[in-house]
């Protein structure tokens, strides 16, 4: 019984040394370049897609799908993965990936990497692709990670991914108008003349869309237009929303809509759902916010 143990233990460790062997002679041999699938043995990684989940003002909250690809004849253990993306070859985001990756030998698993992506980061790279009119962009992604590797110990790898994709420009909501209907006792109707600017190549819709007006910080309407809105590509939409007010509270902010209208700020908090005709799941059912502001001034005309 113990000469069994004995001889299936003496084969273990020779393979053991045979795949060490063959790891480090497979990587004397071959010069790493750093893409996600050159011949060099190690974990490699390819962007599978990157989802936008929600855009505002302030910044854009993406998810990026990695799919990493263990060709070692040995299982590792990734304790996190520290990476960088670049847009445009401009790091707009580093961060860190701490969840424990762990894969067998020859298996692959997709990672779910979160990305925020700050608004006026992204502006600037936008405005620098819109004036050389550049419509696709390189997304770029470095990644550094040790692996915790039988017999060979810990293996700290890096790993630069790139694929490019249509450049995706955010879309801009320009407020023309608030027009106030008659004043009614229990409600007043408004409709909110917006511009939706699109300066991407393809249309989307706009759906399920709410909204609410303050005056000099008061809200005085709001709305819901639940139909789908069609945007068309590289134009700008008109829309025209409904809104609802109420009297008592419109009433409050009257003198100052009549009579200050210069020194008198709005605000128009609207969000909706991007929804893309063709299926594009990059922006597909992703969630847009966007806050306005401005003073009645601004405004083309605001009936009484």
């Amino acid at each position: 019984m113990k000469k069994g143990w004995l001889i299936a233990l003496v084969l273990l460790l020779i393979g053991f040394a045979g795949a060490y062997i063959w790891y480090r002679n497979t990587t004397d041999k071959r010069t790493a370049t750093g893409g996600p699938h050159d011949d060099t043995l190690k974990p490699r990684l390819e962007l599978s897609r990157m989802n936008i989940n929600d855009i505002s003002d302030d910044a854009i909250n993406m998810t990026m799908e990695l799919l990493i690809d263990n060709p070692l004849p040995v299982g590792f253990k990734a304790h996190q993965m520290d990476y960088t993306v670049f847009i445009a070859n401009t790091p707009v985001i580093k961060d860190t990936y701490k969840k424990t990756i762990e894969l067998k030998a020859g298996d692959s698993t997709l990672l779910a990497l979160p990305v925020k992506v700050m608004a006026k980061t992204l502006t600037q790279v936008l405005k620098t692709l819109e004036r050389k009119g550049i419509d696709s962009t390189t997304y770029k992604v470095q990644s550094t990670f040790a692996l915790d590797v039988p017999i060979l110990g810990e293996k700290t790898f890096a790993v630069t991914i790139d694929r490019r994709l249509p450049t995706f420009y955010i879309p801009q909501i320009k407020i023309e108008d608030i027009d106030f209907g008659p004043l009614g006792l229990k409600r007043t109707d408004v409709a909110t003349k917006v511009n939706v600017v699109n300066k991407n190549k393809f249309s989307f819709n706009i759906a399920d869309a709410r909204y609410t007006v303050a005056i000099d910080g008061k809200q005085i309407a709001d709305g819901h237009q639940s139909d789908p809105i069609s945007i068309k590509a590289q134009a700008t939409t008109p829309v025209i929303f409904p809104v609802t007010a109420r009297p008592g509270k419109t009433l409050s902010v009257l003198p100052k809509m009549l009579f200050d209208k210069k020194d008198t700020p709005y605000r128009v908090n609207f969000s909706c759902k991007l929804i893309d005709k063709k299926g594009n799941a990059a922006i597909d059912d992703s969630k847009f916010a966007a806050v306005i502001t401005g003073t009645l001034d601004d405004l083309k005309k605001l009936k009484k």
